[in-house]
């Protein structure tokens, strides 16, 4: 393989990490319902695309720049998330998992009829600036993709102290582990739903903006980024948080390396295929501990 052809796979090896590290967002969202709430909420996609939606709106609204409408999108995640948990799961818990993940796909679908219903099938973009992109020996790197990489990492950091440095974090780990032995040692498990479908929301608010930002906003986004989503989950194991982020990071650097292969159109056949293979092979995934639902 020649120096050009490594140069070459290399740009698509940094694109690939800066994806993975945008899917291990909605990766995580999954991962905390999957292990707290016990089902598949396939919701958690159009979540980011309505909240890909408010960045836009917010923009041509008020003529302001993508990091003020981004807290417009945080609030649009935060509110959609904890309004389907009253009306929908929260009247599910308890039921089975079927039942539950069943529910969240009449919510995606809902979510994204509405949003065609007053959007229509336009494609649009959040504004940033236009910027050069930096070239280190045929490497280029654009610095929005630096600063989506880098607030992507901050979310990540962030939720990871929260769940391991503070009590609540050690609570909600508590209820994924053992849920009767955390209600009988007196942890109040409706406060931890809140506060796990708060976190949904804004994991799935900067996650609508980030890949707003990659790409174009159409009511459709949410489907692109459910599959890879919930691959990285299964992948890293269902129920492991830092197993979504290492399977985010492992399908976004492999589906981009497929781009020279058979294309950017049907890359997202990979995510397909990988799942398809864990299932098969590994279903606990490379760090799951999840055994059961209920």
């Amino acid at each position: 393989m020649t120096a050009d052809s490594l140069v070459y796979l290399g740009n698509f090896a940094i694109n690939g990490l800066i994806e993975g590290l945008l899917i291990s967002l909605p990766a995580l969202a999954l991962t905390l319902v999957m292990g707290i709430a016990r089902f598949v909420n396939v919701g958690t996609g159009d979540y980011m695309t309505l909240s890909a939606y408010t960045t836009v709106g917010v923009q041509q609204l008020l003529a302001t720049s993508a990091t003020y409408a981004a807290f417009g999108a945080l609030a649009a995640g935060v509110l959609v998330s904890l309004f389907f948990y009253a009306t929908v799961f929260r009247p599910l818990r308890g039921r089975s998992f079927v039942m539950c993940m069943i529910a969240s796909i009449g919510v995606a679908f809902l979510i994204r009829s509405v949003l065609t219903f007053f959007a229509g099938h336009d494609q649009h973009v959040i504004q940033v600036p236009l910027v050069r992109a930096w070239n280190f020996g045929g490497l280029r790197l654009l610095p929005t993709d630096i600063a989506v990489a880098a607030v992507a990492i901050s979310a990540l950091l962030a939720l990871f102290a929260v769940l391991h440095l503070t009590s609540i974090g050690r609570q909600m780990r508590a209820v994924a582990d053992n849920p009767d032995l955390a209600r009988a040692s007196g942890i109040r498990s409706r406060q931890i739903m809140v506060i796990l479908w708060i976190i949904v929301g804004l994991l799935s608010g900067l996650g609508g903006v980030l890949f707003g930002i990659k790409a174009v906003v159409m009511p459709e986004l949410g489907w692109l980024i459910i599959i890879p989503a919930i691959t990285a989950m299964i992948l890293g194991g269902a129920g492991s948080p830092i197993g979504a982020v290492i399977g985010a990071m492992i399908l976004g650097v492999v589906q981009e390396l497929s781009v020279p292969f058979i294309g950017s159109s049907y890359k997202l056949v990979v995510p397909v295929i990988i799942l398809l293979i864990v299932l098969l092979v590994r279903p606990r995934g490379l760090f799951g501990t999840y055994s059961g639902v209920r």
